[in-house]
Protein backbone atom coordinates (compact mmCIF):
# COMPACT_ATOMS: atom_id res chain seq x y z
CA UNK A 1 0.00 0.00 0.00
CA UNK A 2 1.46 3.43 -1.09
CA UNK A 3 2.25 5.65 2.26
CA UNK A 4 -0.23 8.31 1.05
CA UNK A 5 -3.30 6.35 0.82
CA UNK A 6 -2.51 4.97 4.22
CA UNK A 7 -2.33 7.54 6.16
CA UNK A 8 -5.00 9.10 4.16
CA UNK A 9 -7.87 6.31 4.72
CA UNK A 10 -6.73 6.52 8.43
CA UNK A 11 -9.00 9.56 8.85
CA UNK A 12 -11.61 10.84 6.18
CA UNK A 13 -10.34 9.65 3.24
CA UNK A 14 -9.50 13.20 0.82
CA UNK A 15 -12.32 15.05 2.70
CA UNK A 16 -9.47 17.71 3.34
CA UNK A 17 -7.49 17.25 0.26
CA UNK A 18 -7.93 20.18 -1.51
CA UNK A 19 -6.49 22.23 1.54
CA UNK A 20 -2.81 22.90 0.53
CA UNK A 21 -0.05 23.47 3.36
CA UNK A 22 0.34 26.90 2.74
CA UNK A 23 -3.50 28.01 3.65
CA UNK A 24 -3.59 25.07 6.91
CA UNK A 25 -0.21 27.36 8.39
CA UNK A 26 -1.88 30.46 7.66
CA UNK A 27 -5.28 29.59 9.10
CA UNK A 28 -3.21 27.82 12.31
CA UNK A 29 -2.30 31.26 13.32
CA UNK A 30 -5.91 32.73 13.73
CA UNK A 31 -8.23 29.59 14.16
CA UNK A 32 -9.88 29.58 17.70
CA UNK A 33 -11.23 26.51 17.36
CA UNK A 34 -9.42 23.37 17.48
CA UNK A 35 -10.78 19.83 16.27
CA UNK A 36 -9.97 16.37 17.09
CA UNK A 37 -9.26 13.37 15.82
CA UNK A 38 -10.13 10.11 18.16
CA UNK A 39 -8.86 6.94 16.66
CA UNK A 40 -10.07 3.69 18.69
CA UNK A 41 -7.53 -0.16 18.27
CA UNK A 42 -9.01 -3.31 18.55
CA UNK A 43 -6.48 -6.06 18.80
CA UNK A 44 -6.77 -9.92 19.08
CA UNK A 45 -3.89 -10.08 21.22
CA UNK A 46 -1.15 -8.46 23.26
CA UNK A 47 1.64 -8.73 20.13
CA UNK A 48 -1.03 -6.66 18.27
CA UNK A 49 -1.23 -3.63 20.94
CA UNK A 50 2.38 -3.82 21.77
CA UNK A 51 3.26 -3.53 18.05
CA UNK A 52 1.03 -0.58 17.84
CA UNK A 53 1.86 0.63 21.63
CA UNK A 54 5.57 1.23 20.26
CA UNK A 55 4.77 2.78 17.78
CA UNK A 56 3.12 5.56 18.88
CA UNK A 57 5.64 5.58 21.97
CA UNK A 58 8.78 5.97 20.16
CA UNK A 59 7.11 7.04 16.76
CA UNK A 60 4.36 8.88 16.52
CA UNK A 61 3.50 10.66 19.68
CA UNK A 62 7.29 12.86 20.01
CA UNK A 63 7.49 13.16 16.00
CA UNK A 64 3.21 14.68 15.94
CA UNK A 65 4.68 17.41 19.08
CA UNK A 66 8.14 17.99 16.86
CA UNK A 67 5.88 18.99 14.62
CA UNK A 68 2.99 20.55 15.83
CA UNK A 69 3.59 21.16 19.06
CA UNK A 70 0.37 19.40 19.60
CA UNK A 71 0.12 17.11 22.75
CA UNK A 72 -1.35 13.37 21.88
CA UNK A 73 -3.18 11.35 24.15
CA UNK A 74 -2.74 7.72 24.23
CA UNK A 75 -4.91 5.57 26.63
CA UNK A 76 -5.89 2.10 27.73
CA UNK A 77 -9.37 1.03 29.56
CA UNK A 78 -9.55 1.34 32.91
CA UNK A 79 -10.86 -2.54 33.66
CA UNK A 80 -10.63 -4.02 30.11
CA UNK A 81 -13.42 -6.75 29.57
CA UNK A 82 -10.18 -8.94 27.84
CA UNK A 83 -7.65 -7.19 25.54
CA UNK A 84 -8.08 -3.74 25.93
CA UNK A 85 -8.81 -1.07 23.60
CA UNK A 86 -6.33 1.44 22.60
CA UNK A 87 -7.75 5.57 22.48
CA UNK A 88 -5.81 7.92 20.61
CA UNK A 89 -6.71 11.40 20.53
CA UNK A 90 -4.84 13.65 18.33
CA UNK A 91 -5.18 17.67 18.21
CA UNK A 92 -5.48 19.82 15.64
CA UNK A 93 -5.12 23.77 15.78
CA UNK A 94 -7.77 23.86 12.90
CA UNK A 95 -9.59 21.51 10.16
CA UNK A 96 -6.97 22.50 7.61
CA UNK A 97 -4.38 21.25 10.00
CA UNK A 98 -5.73 17.59 9.92
CA UNK A 99 -4.06 17.43 6.55
CA UNK A 100 -1.01 19.24 6.89
CA UNK A 101 -0.30 17.08 9.46
CA UNK A 102 -0.41 14.22 6.81
CA UNK A 103 1.43 16.22 4.20
CA UNK A 104 4.02 16.75 7.03
CA UNK A 105 4.17 13.00 7.94
CA UNK A 106 4.36 11.85 4.50
CA UNK A 107 7.59 13.72 3.83
CA UNK A 108 8.69 12.58 7.20
CA UNK A 109 11.69 9.85 6.95
CA UNK A 110 12.42 9.78 9.80
CA UNK A 111 8.44 9.17 10.42
CA UNK A 112 8.67 6.35 7.59
CA UNK A 113 11.77 4.54 8.98
CA UNK A 114 11.37 3.84 12.79
CA UNK A 115 7.78 3.18 12.08
CA UNK A 116 8.00 0.40 9.58
CA UNK A 117 7.13 -1.94 11.98
CA UNK A 118 3.36 -0.66 12.55
CA UNK A 119 3.24 1.04 8.83
CA UNK A 120 4.05 -1.69 6.90
CA UNK A 121 2.79 -4.51 8.84
CA UNK A 122 1.51 -7.15 6.38
CA UNK A 123 -2.02 -8.31 6.08
CA UNK A 124 -1.40 -11.88 7.00
CA UNK A 125 -0.07 -10.59 10.45
CA UNK A 126 -1.44 -6.89 11.04
CA UNK A 127 -0.71 -4.48 13.65
CA UNK A 128 -4.43 -4.06 14.74
CA UNK A 129 -8.11 -5.83 14.34
CA UNK A 130 -9.99 -2.65 13.78
CA UNK A 131 -9.05 1.31 13.62
CA UNK A 132 -12.61 3.30 14.26
CA UNK A 133 -11.70 7.21 13.39
CA UNK A 134 -13.78 10.44 13.94
CA UNK A 135 -13.23 13.76 13.96
CA UNK A 136 -14.94 16.22 16.44
CA UNK A 137 -15.15 20.09 16.81
CA UNK A 138 -14.39 21.40 19.84
CA UNK A 139 -17.69 23.39 21.19
CA UNK A 140 -17.78 27.25 20.62
CA UNK A 141 -17.71 27.73 24.43
CA UNK A 142 -15.30 25.28 25.20
CA UNK A 143 -13.05 26.19 21.75
CA UNK A 144 -10.07 24.82 23.28
CA UNK A 145 -8.52 21.81 25.39
CA UNK A 146 -7.49 22.15 29.00
CA UNK A 147 -4.67 19.95 29.55
CA UNK A 148 -4.66 18.57 33.52
CA UNK A 149 -1.95 17.88 35.86
CA UNK A 150 0.54 14.95 35.49
CA UNK A 151 -0.64 13.51 39.03
CA UNK A 152 -3.12 10.72 39.82
CA UNK A 153 -5.81 10.58 36.99
CA UNK A 154 -8.29 8.43 35.91
CA UNK A 155 -10.46 9.65 32.51
CA UNK A 156 -14.35 9.32 31.12
CA UNK A 157 -14.76 9.78 27.61
CA UNK A 158 -18.57 9.62 27.15
CA UNK A 159 -20.85 10.23 24.03
CA UNK A 160 -24.11 11.06 23.86
CA UNK A 161 -26.11 9.51 20.54
CA UNK A 162 -29.07 11.38 19.24
CA UNK A 163 -31.74 10.20 16.76
CA UNK A 164 -31.39 13.21 14.79
CA UNK A 165 -30.05 15.94 13.50
CA UNK A 166 -32.16 18.18 15.46
CA UNK A 167 -32.21 16.05 18.90
CA UNK A 168 -28.38 16.47 18.69
CA UNK A 169 -27.68 20.07 17.90
CA UNK A 170 -30.45 20.75 20.69
CA UNK A 171 -27.85 18.41 23.22
CA UNK A 172 -25.34 20.44 22.05
CA UNK A 173 -26.77 23.49 22.45
CA UNK A 174 -27.44 22.74 26.44
CA UNK A 175 -23.79 22.33 26.76
CA UNK A 176 -22.86 25.69 24.89
CA UNK A 177 -25.71 28.08 25.33
CA UNK A 178 -27.22 26.84 28.86
CA UNK A 179 -24.37 26.79 30.83
CA UNK A 180 -23.92 22.35 31.29
CA UNK A 181 -20.19 23.00 30.30
CA UNK A 182 -19.94 26.07 33.46
CA UNK A 183 -21.74 23.50 35.64
CA UNK A 184 -18.99 21.14 34.72
CA UNK A 185 -15.84 23.44 35.52
CA UNK A 186 -17.25 25.51 38.37
CA UNK A 187 -17.98 21.14 40.14
CA UNK A 188 -14.05 20.59 39.29
CA UNK A 189 -14.77 17.75 36.62
CA UNK A 190 -11.40 19.15 34.91
CA UNK A 191 -12.66 18.62 31.67
CA UNK A 192 -10.09 17.86 28.82
CA UNK A 193 -12.31 19.04 25.81
CA UNK A 194 -16.16 18.61 24.35
CA UNK A 195 -16.47 17.72 20.96
CA UNK A 196 -19.48 17.39 18.53
CA UNK A 197 -18.40 14.89 15.90
CA UNK A 198 -18.41 15.47 12.44
CA UNK A 199 -17.19 13.13 10.51
CA UNK A 200 -17.28 9.24 12.14
CA UNK A 201 -19.97 7.07 12.70
CA UNK A 202 -23.27 6.80 15.20
CA UNK A 203 -23.45 10.20 13.98
CA UNK A 204 -25.09 12.81 15.39
CA UNK A 205 -23.22 12.74 18.50
CA UNK A 206 -21.15 14.78 21.31
CA UNK A 207 -18.23 13.52 22.80
CA UNK A 208 -16.47 15.28 25.81
CA UNK A 209 -13.38 13.75 28.17
CA UNK A 210 -13.58 14.25 32.27
CA UNK A 211 -10.99 14.22 34.60
CA UNK A 212 -11.00 12.67 38.00
CA UNK A 213 -8.00 11.10 40.75
CA UNK A 214 -9.67 7.93 40.96
CA UNK A 215 -13.09 5.65 40.91
CA UNK A 216 -14.41 7.18 44.15
CA UNK A 217 -13.47 10.84 43.31
CA UNK A 218 -15.31 10.19 40.40
CA UNK A 219 -18.88 8.89 42.12
CA UNK A 220 -18.48 12.03 44.49
CA UNK A 221 -18.34 14.69 41.39
CA UNK A 222 -21.02 12.98 39.30
CA UNK A 223 -23.29 13.05 42.50
CA UNK A 224 -22.52 16.72 42.80
CA UNK A 225 -23.52 17.10 39.13
CA UNK A 226 -26.77 15.54 39.88
CA UNK A 227 -27.90 16.86 42.72
CA UNK A 228 -26.61 21.03 41.41
CA UNK A 229 -29.29 23.10 41.06
CA UNK A 230 -28.22 24.94 38.09
CA UNK A 231 -28.34 21.66 36.46
CA UNK A 232 -32.01 20.87 37.69
CA UNK A 233 -32.87 24.22 36.34
CA UNK A 234 -31.78 23.91 32.82
CA UNK A 235 -32.40 19.98 32.62
CA UNK A 236 -36.20 20.60 33.50
CA UNK A 237 -37.82 21.87 30.93
CA UNK A 238 -39.56 19.28 29.32
CA UNK A 239 -38.28 19.45 25.67
CA UNK A 240 -34.90 19.26 27.27
CA UNK A 241 -35.45 15.54 28.54
CA UNK A 242 -32.81 12.80 27.88
CA UNK A 243 -35.32 11.22 26.97
CA UNK A 244 -35.89 13.11 23.61
CA UNK A 245 -32.39 14.30 23.36
CA UNK A 246 -30.09 11.23 23.69
CA UNK A 247 -30.90 7.90 22.24
CA UNK A 248 -27.81 5.85 23.64
CA UNK A 249 -24.90 6.98 26.18
CA UNK A 250 -21.68 5.39 26.21
CA UNK A 251 -19.47 5.64 29.03
CA UNK A 252 -15.84 4.24 29.27
CA UNK A 253 -12.95 5.09 31.54
CA UNK A 254 -9.37 5.26 30.81
CA UNK A 255 -6.00 5.68 32.17
CA UNK A 256 -3.44 7.22 30.25
CA UNK A 257 -0.42 5.21 29.22
CA UNK A 258 3.11 6.27 30.35
CA UNK A 259 3.83 8.00 27.24
CA UNK A 260 0.94 10.00 26.78
CA UNK A 261 0.76 14.08 26.66
CA UNK A 262 -2.60 14.27 27.86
Amino acid sequence: MKRRSFVKQSIIGGAVAAITPSVAMSHAKTAATEYYELRVYTFKDERQQKLTEDFYRDVFVPIVKKLTNEPVGVFTELSAAGQSKLFVLIPYANFAQVDHLFDLLESDQDYWAKGAAYLNAPANDPAFEQLDTSVLKAYKHSPVKELPAKEERIFELRQYKSASEAAGKKKVGMFNDKGEIDIFKRLGFKPVFFGETVIGDNRPNLTYMVTFKNMDDKAAHWKSFVDDAEWKRISAPADYADALLVSKITSTMLKPTSYSLI
